[in-house]
């Protein structure tokens, strides 16, 4: 079972270094690294090359053109499975997965778990606040429930709960991906595409879990730079949005 974890990166040259050092920690580093460059216009694509140098586990820079996180991890996904994974992870450039992130999600879809939603907690080394470390996590899990009880969310051809999903912290199979049609291809301030693929998923299985072992810590920049409240309304259907594109890419 080959796995494949694919990371969608736009000018993250100031933050992927972290992550790259966060994936060769892993205790479990049978996996091949998938960079997606999202059309940066800084030397993300140059760190990931000088990492891929001394790197334990083989690493494919690919590119995408067309804006989106969505986009570009779909293109890294493709590219994975074209190359012969038969196993998907994913986290963003921004993010540190726990060192034992990677055995976590094998022993999930080692059980015929086909979607594995992991844990998102905020970033040591940004310090976090007291209110950023409990009252804001607190908020995301009380909208989750809200989504798994929301009528658009029990439909009947769903097969399985709605349950908390972040993008930076997801692993599937591959027969998955490609029977359930994969992550949008949407502009990041369309829509979820993390919410859009799991519900793509609960449409072709009920192999769904939540794990709340499966730990990556991400990045508090969003919520700092635009607030508790407009982070929240941004992530609850994108109720609130910048007023200009350019200003989604939080730096």
């Amino acid at each position: 079972m080959r796995l494949a974890v694919v990371v969608p990166a736009y000018n993250e040259a100031a933050s992927i270094g972290g992550t790259l050092s966060a994936l060769a920690a892993q205790t479990d580093r049978d996996f091949c690294l998938v960079v997606v460059d999202n059309a940066s216009t800084d030397d993300t694509v140059a760190v990931v090359r000088r990492f891929a140098g001394t790197a334990p586990f083989p690493v494919k820079v690919v590119s995408e053109p067309e804006p989106g996180a969505g986009t570009a991890a779909d293109t890294g996904f493709r590219h994975a499975i074209n190359a012969g994974a038969t196993l998907l992870a994913r986290t963003d450039a921004d993010c540190l997965p726990a060192p034992d992130w990677i055995a976590v999600l094998r022993v999930y879809l080692n059980r015929e778990v086909n979607l594995v939603c992991g844990r998102s907690v905020p970033r040591r080394d940004e310090r976090p606040t007291w209110a950023e470390r409990h009252v804001f996590p607190a908020a995301v899990r009380l909208a989750a429930v809200y989504g798994r009880y929301r009528r658009a969310h029990r439909r009947p051809e769903f097969r399985s709960p709605y349950v908390l999903v972040h993008g930076h912290n997801l692993a599937m199979t591959a027969d998955l991906y490609q029977r359930c049609g994969g992550t949008a291809r949407e502009a990041l301030e369309d829509g979820s595409e993390d919410v859009t693929l799991l519900n793509r998923a609960r449409r072709v299985t009920s192999r769904i879990v939540r794990a709340e072992d499966a730990v990556v810590e991400a990045s508090l920049r969003r919520l700092r730079a635009w607030g508790g409240r407009r982070t929240l309304l941004w992530y609850w259907d994108r109720r609130w949005r910048p007023s200009a594109s350019s200003q989604v890419h939080v730096r």
